[in-house]
């Protein structure tokens, strides 16, 4: 009986840390997303001059200058988890990613502020690329310590479900602003500075959130390797190596067919913003869904079938698909197109957290996985949707898609050599 209670409390506790982690992750990309997701009506304000085109290329640099400062926040924070614990981590960047948003909603026009407005907004981007730089590694390893054995992939699927999350409450802002509460002009004119409003307000609250939740190790102020670049480096270079080979074509999908599908459906399709908006709102709200099944079979036949679907179906597909989406019609015929591309990508997306955490001992895990994922991303996800409207810009839009793919096919050769972490985790052998 008292076996049985003991069980019953520590499911609790656990399941309690996981939506307490979880939350916070969600909350920190909403702030992340809501820039993207109302790029379309803010580039403007910033960025009066020139055609719509070019004004998506100035918001969607600072978009990419935002993920410069992540591999910052991937070496701070993940050193700062790892000295002093995954809590002081985390609530300290979601600390930062409050101030972020709170300077973006009450930044000035450009009509009023001049080049300073430009230079607030990115200021504000900066603030949260390094916050969002630190949030991956401490979360995935936080979600990942947390779980069980033989459910790991499983519970760490939530953090791409709240990733995901993140993306869909900012889509679902922009629908009721557009379709509820204000008109195209009000929208454009000062209604994009709610969702930021609201993304602050929201920080604040997952911090306090945070404040409470459980640690998952004993830090040993004493040990001087944890936390450190130079041991990591020393100690763990194939699995640096593997985590940004493993990131490079995943990450590059995952901006192509999230953030910039938005935008690819207007400037392409084009569809209209309200409709585009919708379109991938029900498709984030199934892929979110997608996550923690994928995440679930991961933890029956083993973390490699997953990425090797990816690298194979990624490498195969992506032409085809983004070309077929570039041509269709019917709203129907994306979503459709889209929702396929994203069954591929989650191949990656629901397990990618949970298998570099387990490359890595404790004492620098989140730096392992904060660091060389920060650095991917900011070089091959950052840049999505600047070179693809860039490519768009110069009417060779199709060299994008080549592009795509051929991150992906480096990707599927990292998935091919690189050993199962299912039979080989180092969180598994510390806990025997």
């Amino acid at each position: 009986m008292n076996t049985t209670n003991t069980v019953k409390n520590d499911t609790a506790k656990r399941l309690k840390a996981i939506l307490t982690g979880s939350i916070g992750n969600l909350v920190e990309w909403y702030d992340w997303y809501a820039y993207a997701a109302f790029a379309l009506y803010f580039a403007p304000v910033f960025f009066p001059k020139g055609n719509p085109t070019a004004q998506l290329l100035d918001t969607a640099a600072i978009f990419a200058v935002g993920f410069l400062m992540r591999p910052i926040g991937g070496w701070l924070f993940g050193s700062i988890a790892d000295r002093a614990g995954r809590k002081t981590a985390m609530t300290l960047s979601v600390l930062l990613m409050s101030a972020g948003s709170l300077m973006i909603a009450l930044a000035p026009s450009f009509a009023a502020a001049g080049a300073l407005s430009p230079v607030i907004l990115l200021t504000a981007r900066l603030l949260q690329g390094l916050s969002v730089g630190g949030e991956y590694g401490t979360s995935a390893t936080y979600l990942s310590e947390i779980s069980t054995t033989g459910k790991r992939g499983f519970y760490s699927s939530f953090q791409y479900v709240t990733l995901i999350g993140g993306q869909l409450i900012a889509l679902g802002v922009q629908m009721l602003l557009q379709k509820v509460f204000l008109t195209p002009e009000q929208l454009h004119n000062w209604g994009w500075r709610i969702p930021f409003v609201i993304g602050a307000a929201l920080s604040l609250f997952a911090l306090i959130i945070r404040r409470h939740m459980q640690e998952t190790i004993v830090v040993e102020k004493k040990d001087v390797k944890r936390g450190s670049v130079i041991t990591l480096l020393k100690e763990h270079p194939r699995a640096v190596l593997t985590v940004v080979g493993l990131t490079m074509g995943g990450t590059l999908a995952f901006y192509t067919y999230t953030t910039y599908m938005q935008k690819f459906l207007v400037n392409t399709v084009h569809l209209s913003k309200e409709r585009s908006t919708q379109l991938v709102f029900w498709l984030m709200l199934i892929y979110a869904c997608m996550q923690p099944l994928f995440g679930m079979l991961s933890d029956k036949i083993g973390r490699k079938p997953l990425l090797l679907g990816f690298g194979i179906l990624g490498t195969l597909f992506t032409v085809p698909i983004l070309t077929a989406i570039s041509h269709t019609t019917t709203e129907w015929g994306a979503f459709i197109l889209i929702l396929a591309a994203l069954i591929i990508v989650t191949g990656y997306t629901s397990i990618n957290a949970v298998v570099k955490a387990e490359l890595f001992p404790a004492e620098v895990r989140a730096l392992g996985v904060g660091l060389p994922y920060a650095l991917t991303v900011a070089i091959f996800g950052g840049t999505a949707e600047y070179i693809a409207l860039y490519f768009k810009k110069t009417g060779n839009e199709s060299l994008f898609f080549w592009y795509v793919t051929g991150c992906i096919l480096i990707s599927l050769i990292v998935y091919a050599v690189v050993r199962d972490t299912k039979h080989t985790s180092h969180i598994d052998k510390e806990m025997r």
